[in-house]
């Protein structure tokens, strides 16, 4: 059986389980639909067709290089597909992303064609995710005296990739879904037990809650389609505990909107609600997608004539409602005034949920393409040797004058990348800072490749000094959606340079242990930046994070995290240590 025939066989069995066709990312199936187009009286052409331009991975998958180099063939005139013209193989291209694409738009747009260079050249000024031979290439043609790569340059200077963008819109119509009373954990969202299928992220949607809300979640939107739901903890915190990037891609499946017409299943910008606010790594990854996170404080302790709080028989305050945020309430998000609204009444301050940053992570469609593209501005006005232009807005930068440092505003301060030159930082600042370790979990892991392809990165930072990929999680469970899952996760990220628990050659090396003991063998520096995925992170030495698979993604990808420095407390431990502790 040939390969496109072992997909219909796929697409049989998931529509039988109510999925869609699997997004592809293998690129001897991409050649196989690609010979299907060309022959115009092939009975699978129409649906070949289809799955080229609809169902195939971006970034860095091997079917992303194809569709690549297939887009250029037609750009250039060696191939003619009647449905794909130049111009719209430029368009999808431009939702690539990265990788294979922007190669393709290079060689482009520092080809012979003076029109094709210029419709290329126009699509690459959209484009954030480069990399340093990508960036090379610019710079030689530069020095070779090309105007098309100074026009790329200088549109980059000016960060043109961001400020063409439209602005987020002033008013967002939301109908709110509450999805639980109390604190929601993302084990509602993203239930652990069906932690081998968030790499398919349309199968793993369907554990989102319940069958039941998912059905309420569709009523909601059939009867309010020009508004957005929001989904609620009522009385509780959103988003608390571990599993916070799959939980995050399970809201924005079924609340959010597609990122692009040509990248399946990859929603972005959910809108999130607790009474108590977001969780504060689940509001991080909210963040990511360039979604909204809001503080109701619709619920308020009730309070006695002498105003204490008033407690019911088990010992509890009780609450009272400020407002009601009942499933199928219409509210107002105004994100210029900063206010959530029902009707003209005012019901609750917005400004944490629209500082600048998560307006530009708003406007931008996620952080990724907000830390890329700062970067891709500083290296374009170094390399025109111009004055780098403000155009995103400065990181908070809190400074105590005469005021001593922490063991961890030391250690910020030390690793701190872009902040004011003299400036000494502490607690409350917000910065960027080279990552020294990086911990991938290997439940999560496979959504941090795919991170890491959608982003098309294809080797590790040269800033980080180590990196592992642990095994022990599926050690202790291998079963067979392991055994399918786990040697596909681990040749990846070896090939990427980690340090892997288990060796797609079988060859194993030291460190390859439980994540914990692993990440503080590699640790040796007390200066060192740690970023755990999953909250991994129990180390002895250095500042250590927990975070979600697209934080550790863009770790491993840039060498850079950004987070505010933390107050912390200083312990102080007396005494000998015994024989058997290190």
């Amino acid at each position: 059986m040939n390969i496109y025939l072992e997909y219909t066989k796929e697409i049989e069995e998931r529509k039988g389980q109510g999925l869609s066709p699997k997004p592809i990312d293998d690129g001897e199936l991409v050649v196989a639909l690609i010979e299907q187009i060309k022959d115009l009286g092939n009975e699978y052409r129409n649906d070949s067709l289809h799955f080229f331009i609809y169902n195939t991975l971006p970034g860095t998958t091997s079917a992303a290089g194809v569709k690549a180099a297939f887009l250029k063939e037609i750009i250039l005139g060696e191939s003619v597909v009647e449905e794909i013209s130049p111009s719209f193989a430029f368009e999808l291209l431009s939702h690539m992303k990265g990788g294979p694409s922007i190669e393709v738009l290079l060689d482009l747009a520092l080809g012979d064609d003076a029109a094709i260079a210029s419709e290329a050249a126009t699509v690459l000024k959209t484009q954030v995710f480069l990399y340093e031979a990508d960036t090379a290439r610019l710079v030689t043609a530069l020095k070779a005296g090309s105007a098309i790569a100074k026009d790329i340059l200088e549109s980059y200077a000016k960060a043109e990739f961001f400020t063409k963008l439209p602005d987020v819109e002033e008013e967002i119509k939301v109908v709110t879904y509450i999805a639980g009373e109390g604190d929601i954990s993302t084990d509602l969202l993203s239930p652990g037990n069906q932690a081998h299928s968030r790499s398919d992220r349309e199968l793993h949607g369907k554990c989102m809650i319940s069958e039941k809300a998912q059905i309420e979640i569709q009523g909601l939107q059939k009867q309010h389609p020009d508004k957005r739901v929001v989904l609620i903890a009522e009385k509780g915190t959103m988003g608390v505990g571990s599993s916070r990037m799959s939980g995050v891609n399970n809201v924005a499946l079924w609340t959010g909107k597609p990122a692009s017409p040509y990248i399946p299943f990859v929603n972005i910008a959910p809108v999130v609600a607790g009474t108590n606010g977001i969780s504060p790594i689940f509001l991080t990854t909210v963040d990511v997608t360039g979604g909204i996170g809001i503080d109701l404080k619709n619920w308020r302790k009730k309070l006695d004539a002498d105003g204490k709080p008033v407690l019911n028989d088990s010992g509890d305050p009780v609450l009272e409602e400020v407002y009601s945020v009942a499933t199928g309430t219409v509210l107002t998000i105004n994100t210029k005034a900063k206010k959530l609204y029902n009707g003209h009444d005012e019901l609750v301050d917005m400004a944490s949920s629209f500082t600048p940053q998560k307006l530009e992570f708003m406007k931008a469609g996620g952080s990724y393409a907000v830390v890329f593209g700062k970067k891709l501005q500083s290296f374009a006005a170094e390399t025109l040797n111009v004055d780098l232009v403000p155009v995103y807005a400065p990181a908070k930068e809190v400074s105590h004058p005469g005021q001593g440092l922490t063991a961890v505003e030391k250690i910020f301060n030390k690793n701190a990348v872009g902040s004011t030159e003299g400036v000494t930082l502490h607690a409350g600042s917000d910065v960027r800072v080279n990552v020294n370790i990086v911990g991938s979990q290997d439940t999560t892991g496979l959504m941090t490749s795919q991170e890491l392809e959608s982003m098309a990165a294809t080797v590790i930072s040269p800033i980080v000094d180590a990196a592992y990929q642990s095994g022990c999680h599926t050690a202790s469970v291998w079963d067979k959606k392991a055994q399918a899952n786990i040697p596909r996760l681990m040749k990846f990220m070896h090939g990427f340079g980690l340090i892997t628990g288990r060796d797609p050659k079988g060859v194993y090396p030291p460190l390859t242990d439980v994540i914990h003991k692993v990440l503080n063998d590699l640790t040796v520096n007390e200066w060192a930046v740690i970023i755990g995925g999953d909250s991994h992170t129990r180390m002895s030495k250095g500042v250590a994070f927990g975070a979600d698979s697209g934080t550790v993604a863009l770790a491993l990808a840039t060498g850079e995290a950004t987070m505010p420095i933390p107050q912390s407390v200083k312990v102080t431990f007396k005494g000998d240590l015994k024989d058997h502790m290190d």
